[in-house]
């Protein structure tokens, strides 16, 4: 199969779907993989090390969507190019078409197979291809929370952990999933007075054992988080819904309880975010202020450490594009239930039920 990877042109985007070490892996399976030219500068990979590992650097985008089978990217397709996408061709990339009903139209337009990271699933229910992302989402939010914390930044100018004599701060983090789970370490290993919340029982009974003494653990409900934000510094949505609009738990309303220059970072802003006030930012641009409350709601926080994140991210996808790469993805799909969960749309037909679901559309049949 012809695969091939692009540069990706969505703002503050330094991701690149495969390592050099990717691309031989799939060049020693028999397959030729196409990379744009420049397209890997911004993770620090260099056209020379694709070539020395055996891919084929080409001059533009339009010459990998033209000639590759499969597209292996790291973001959704943008409206510009949608155009060089062909029916049939096979897009392996995080969609969250539930947040968008534009893209998804636009993507259904294309007639292509688009294949979403982010609702491919594994033996055990988890996520696999969104582990590696919500990793280093859940750390970093805890890392640009504490700088927004900081005066100059629009926080309250507190510190995360406090000093002797000094209370931490109290960080509320909404989720105990991998981004929660990872935000709760880090920001208690910042020595963070910390509150961790999630729907499941026995997600909190795990937590409470693992995690540090300053985690505590605490059964969300509306008036259990309007009560622990009101008294929080920073507060982390870290809320998912595979494949579906993250649901709303803090309405503006609330926002006029929180401290005055308060930070909430809202990790799930690109399905759609779990406070009201979310909308998407930029690294460039990364915060707002909503009735004096900061909100950094950047939609692609991994890409600012493009290098770990796209070497998480082929760790986990490559087992896939080698699956889709050897038999097709319809004999792939056949063959593995967990990665067919991952198909979203077909041919401009939507056969992802959180999809359709979130934005009313018909539901068709996947057909493998």
């Amino acid at each position: 199969m012809i695969i091939g990877t692009v540069r990706e042109i969505k703002d503050d985007e330094y991701r690149i779907g495969l390592t050099p070490g990717g691309a031989e892996v799939l060049v020693q399976a028999g397959h030729t993989v196409l990379v744009e030219s420049g397209a890997g500068a911004g993770s620090g990979f260099e056209d020379a090390q694709y070539a020395a590992h055996g891919a084929k650097v080409v001059p533009s985008a339009s010459d990998v969507w033209g000639q590759a089978e499969m597209v292996v990217k790291v973001k959704e397709p943008l409206a510009s190019e949608w155009a060089s996408i062909r029916s049939q061709q096979v897009v392996f990339t995080y969609f969250h078409f539930a947040a968008s009903r534009e893209l998804t139209e636009g993507v259904a337009g294309t007639g292509c197979v688009a294949i979403a990271y982010e609702t491919i699933t594994d033996a055990a229910g988890n996520l696999p291809l969104l582990t590696p992302m919500s990793e280093v989402a859940g750390r970093m939010a805890v890392q640009v929370g504490a700088w927004t914390l900081e005066r100059h930044a629009g926080g309250r100018g507190v510190l995360l952990g406090g000093v002797p004599g000094v209370m931490p701060a109290r960080v509320v983090v909404l989720g105990a999933g991998v981004v929660g789970a990872n935000a709760a370490r880090i920001a208690a290993g910042m020595g963070a007075d910390v509150q961790l919340f999630d729907i499941r029982l026995e997600r909190l009974r795990y937590m409470a054992d693992v995690m540090a003494p300053n985690v505590r653990t605490v059964k969300s409900e509306p008036a259990s988080i309007r009560d622990a934000i009101a008294a929080a510094d920073l507060v982390i949505g870290a809320v998912l819904i595979p494949g579906g609009r993250t649901p709303v738990l803090i309405r503006r309303a609330d926002l006029k309880t929180m401290k005055p220059r308060s930070v909430i970072v809202d990790v799930g802003v690109d399905q759609g975010g779990c406070v009201q006030t979310t909308h998407p930012t930029t690294h460039h641009d990364p915060t707002y202020e909503v009735d004096g409350v900061i909100h950094y709601c950047v939609a692609n926080m991994p890409g600012a450490v493009p290098r770990t994140s796209t070497q998480a991210l082929t760790n986990a996808t490559l087992r896939y594009v080698r699956q889709l790469a050897a038999s097709g993805w319809q004999a792939a799909a056949k063959a593995d239930p967990h990665l067919a969960a991952g198909i979203s749309m077909v041919g401009g037909e939507v056969t992802c039920a959180a999809v359709a679901e979130a934005h009313g559309m018909d539901l068709a049949e996947l057909k493998i």
